[in-house]
């Protein structure tokens, strides 16, 4: 089949999302949109950074930059330019628990799109010289990142956070993880993690869905089934009240903090996301941002998200501020929590939360990339395919109840592990 004449004239949105008839069990979502002649896929592979070898970080995320650097007969730069030379936009990348990517292309350039995606991911030739040059360039990142604040308070709070797990080690890698890593340990990482179990797509264009099934067909039909990976151990913060300084001569701290969360795939979830949108989360009208900036301009900016990982989730939550005002701005911070521990939210301030988070929401999917994206994150969390659709209505029904309870979950007593990069005074 040629797939650049599978076009479609018929137009959906996000919530009609309908699964794709794959071959040998690739689980896809596919969304018709022929708007305008493009193709958007999105891609998701179980396991990552987590999957790293002991004294090895840094191999998933290697690996991810390594997949477009030659492919099958064509190397490094053959593969470059084939990719621009058709506008071809094809990127990997690696988190804590996944090896991803995406692909935006012409229906024209489709063929040729889809032939070196199924060779990236496929039949990777990393060579011995691309493996030098990317390992150079993280190296090179890493030693410039070490006078970066922000990037030492969050090496430090995921180390001190979770002692010993897989998410204590940075998925960048350090200098000497990066120097440790050889072929072998890439080629094992990518039989680890590349292969159809576990593999979520999500296709949006202008394609029909049997064209969206070819096109996964030989996108990553020829992967094999893989073993089942490391599971990864539940853990939590630890730590719970602590401060920690990573001495940086710097005028201005950098700040991470961090409590309990809920994860996606808990029914408490969408609670516990209203309640951040009320706390840090809601950008301008949130209460830190009213309270730390507004109020005693304290910091620029200052918020807090959820994080969920398979193996924890979250509250982390990040500002800045002069050394002198760290202790100040934390004080406000606390203060902030403890009373919506003790008092929760006012009615008007939960309506108002929930009437933005529904009436955003549209702007996730304003482009077929970002549908691809969201609908991908969807199916690696197991939400299902009609979670876009019911995800207002929850949002929407949350109560005071729910409220509450999600705070006791999250927020519990209050104590945040804290860490500041900088010289705070009086920390």
């Amino acid at each position: 089949m040629n797939l650049a004449e599978t076009g479609t004239r018929t137009a959906s949105s996000p919530t009609q999302a309908i699964p794709v008839a794959a071959a040998r069990g690739i689980e896809a979502w596919h969304v018709p949109s022929p708007v305008v002649p493009m193709i958007a896929i999105a891609f998701n592979f179980e396991g990552g950074a987590a999957q790293d070898p002991e004294g090895k970080a840094g191999t998933a995320q290697m690996l991810a930059r390594l997949l477009d650097e030659g492919a099958g007969d064509l190397g490094s730069d053959a593969f470059q330019e084939a990719l621009a030379a058709r506008a071809i936009e094809l990127h990997f990348h690696a988190g804590p628990d996944s090896v991803g990517g995406s692909l935006k292309m012409l229906v024209k350039h489709a063929d040729e799109a889809i032939r070196l995606l199924s060779l990236a991911v496929c039949e990777p030739r990393l060579d011995p010289v691309a493996i030098e040059r990317v390992r150079s360039q993280m190296i090179a990142s890493l030693r410039y990142q070490q006078n970066d604040p922000g990037v030492m308070a969050s090496r430090c709070y995921f180390r001190e956070a979770f002692p010993g797990h897989p998410y204590s080690r940075p998925s960048s890698g350090t200098t000497e993880s990066l120097a440790a890593i050889t072929r072998d340990d890439l080629l094992a990482m990518h039989k680890a993690l590349i292969g159809r179990g576990g593999l979520k797509v999500a296709v949006v264009g202008a394609v029909e869905a049997d064209g969206a099934a070819a096109m996964l067909d030989q996108a990553f039909g020829r992967l094999p089934e893989k073993d089942p990976l490391k599971p990864v151990p539940a853990t939590h913060i630890h730590d719970l009240g602590r401060r920690i300084v990573v001495d940086l001569d710097v005028p201005q701290s950098v700040i991470r903090f961090g409590l309990g969360g809920v994860a996606w795939r808990d029914p408490d979830f969408i609670p516990a996301y209203v309640l951040n949108h009320i706390l840090g989360g809601g950008a301008f009208t949130s209460r830190l941002f009213q309270e730390v900036r507004e109020k005693r301009g304290l910091a620029y900016s200052v918020g807090t998200s959820l994080t969920s990982h398979r193996g924890v989730a979250m509250t982390w939550g990040y500002t800045a501020t002069k050394n002198e005002r760290v202790v100040e701005a934390l004080d406000v911070i606390g203060e902030e929590i403890n009373r919506l521990i003790a008092d929760g939210p006012s009615d008007d301030e939960l309506q108002k939360a929930k009437d933005y988070l529904t009436g955003s929401y549209a702007l996730s999917f304003d482009t077929s990339t970002k549908i691809a994206n969201q609908l991908v994150q969807i199916a690696f969390e197991g939400l299902g395919m009609d979670y876009i659709a019911r995800r207002n209505d929850m949002v929407a029904s949350v109560t005071q109840d729910d409220i509450r309870r999600a705070t006791g979950r999250t927020f519990a007593n209050g104590k945040m592990l804290v860490v500041a990069a900088g010289r705070p005074v009086g920390f």
